[in-house]
């Protein structure tokens, strides 16, 4: 039974050229932020473009729980009214944050240095995933917690009532870590100090800064060293939250590889902390242009324009995994597709996401008759030149890139593709089934 409820298994087939135009929907990374900072604020903080996946709905009703006043005003325009740098206020009932990783780290991180106690639970994908990690260095300002062996939800935080700041090398490279220690420092006084030694995904920062934190980053022989001063007064703010490039992934690649596609995916956030996937698939020969670069809310912005195209497999740097790294699975995808072998190193993270990612992937990709190679940290797929068998199942793992990436594949392969369970898609891309089928995309629910 998935975390979610029955399951739903999906299947895609051989497609026309897909056209037209992909609205994606808002940065998730972002729109978690911007509720959690919002709420952090004394006074009104307005969004507009915001994520309404489920994660980010529990991410809301979370902030809710802990005093702030929460409300959705049209259709990805919320406003928040926050409580203040320590002023959560000690929620009634259990936190259930889904499956959102993100979610209930950064939440984990918010409330440490608070002098309240609450409960975190999950489905059981987030209740499977690690949170030692997290909880590590949220014990140094002073927090505990009681929870199951190895950290795992549901676990029980109790923040500390006189917080000390805390200098801190992450052992990961995880912009969830460095998020949930920045959180923490909020409400500590003094500098709290991390350094991680490769460059994670800097939303974080950016938009502390936005919202008056004194914050900076420098490069030093330890690696990136982020430094925050604690207990500012936070300043709400009006954010236009920019398109999802995790989510822009999924119809750029099928683009791709259906043959004479055409698509413009509008407003996608390149953030060079997050574009690593199209940097990668510009070097295998991918037909991919920048239009109307412009900013917004601090993040860079373009216009994506798509077209099927011949690719060539690479080595990707593994320097760049940090910046693409929940991009893996559907550039595994693409890689089938194209001539000779790509190589993905250093992608050991992807084994602690929402499933063993590495594993799912290897496992789909021979369902689906794909040569692949496999280690702890490394994934290699023979390209088949643009024909690949498929006809087979792939396990999803209740994981939500995973059941795209198998779907966009079955778009392109002589057979049709399935997924045992599609339901985690509304996690993070509720509208992936309605956008695909506007392009043009052979998509369906199988009914039983």
């Amino acid at each position: 039974m998935a975390g979610h409820g029955t399951p739903i298994p999906m299947t895609a087939r051989k497609s026309p050229p897909l056209k037209g135009v992909a609205q994606i929907p808002g940065d998730k990374s972002v729109s978690h932020r911007s509720l959690i900072l919002g709420a952090l604020c004394v006074g009104e903080t307005r969004i507009s473009g915001l994520l309404e996946g489920q994660d980010i709905l529990d991410t809301a009703k979370a902030m809710t729980a802990f005093g702030a006043n929460v409300e959705r005003v049209g259709d990805g325009d919320w406003v928040v009214n926050g409580v203040g740098v320590g002023g959560f206020a000690e929620p009634e009932d259990v936190i259930d944050c889904g499956n959102a990783g993100t979610g209930v780290r950064l939440i984990m991180g918010a409330m440490a240095t608070c002098p309240i106690t609450a409960t975190f639970t999950g489905d059981a994908s987030l209740r499977s995933r690690p949170m030692g990690r997290i909880l590590d260095p949220l014990m140094l300002f002073g927090a505990q917690s009681v929870g199951r062996t190895g950290g795992q939800l549901p676990l029980t935080l109790v923040g500390a009532r006189e917080p000390v700041p805390v200098r801190y090398t992450s052992p990961h490279a995880s912009a969830q870590i460095k998020s949930a220690v920045l959180l923490a420092g909020l409400n500590t006084p003094g500098e709290t100090v991390l350094i991680e030694h490769e460059k994670t995904r800097d939303h974080s920062e950016r938009m502390l800064r936005g919202f008056g934190a004194e914050i900076e980053t420098v490069k030093t022989a330890e690696g990136y060293q982020i430094t925050l001063q604690g207990q500012p007064e936070l300043k709400p703010q009006t954010i236009a939250v920019p398109r999802d490039p995790s989510s822009a992934a999924f119809p750029v690649a099928a683009a791709l590889i259906v043959e004479g596609s055409d698509i413009l995916v509008p407003n996608i956030g390149l953030n060079p902390t997050r574009a690593g996937l199209l940097t990668t698939l510009s070097e295998m020969g991918a037909d991919i242009s920048f239009e109307n670069v412009r900013t917004e809310g601090g993040e860079p912005v373009a216009d994506l324009r798509v077209r099927a195209s011949a690719l060539q497999g690479i080595e990707v740097p593994p320097d760049r995994a940090p910046s693409m790294i929940d991009e893996y699975p559907i550039l595994s995808v693409v890689a089938a597709f194209a001539c000779g072998k790509t190589v993905m190193r250093g992608i050991k993270e992807l084994r602690v996401k929402e499933c063993d990612r590495i594993d799912a992937m290897a496992r789909g990709l021979e369902t689906m008759g794909v040569t692949i190679e496999e280690g702890e940290d490394f994934l290699i797929v023979h390209g088949q030149n643009g024909d690949v068998a498929g006809g087979g199942t792939a396990q999803t793992h209740l994981d939500h890139r995973i059941a795209m990436s198998f779907l966009c594949m079955g778009l392109a392969t002589q057979k049709p593709v399935s997924v045992d369970d599609g339901g985690a898609i509304a996690t993070s891309f509720p509208i992936f089934e309605d956008l695909m089928a506007g392009l043009g995309a052979a998509i369906q629910r199988d009914n039983h």
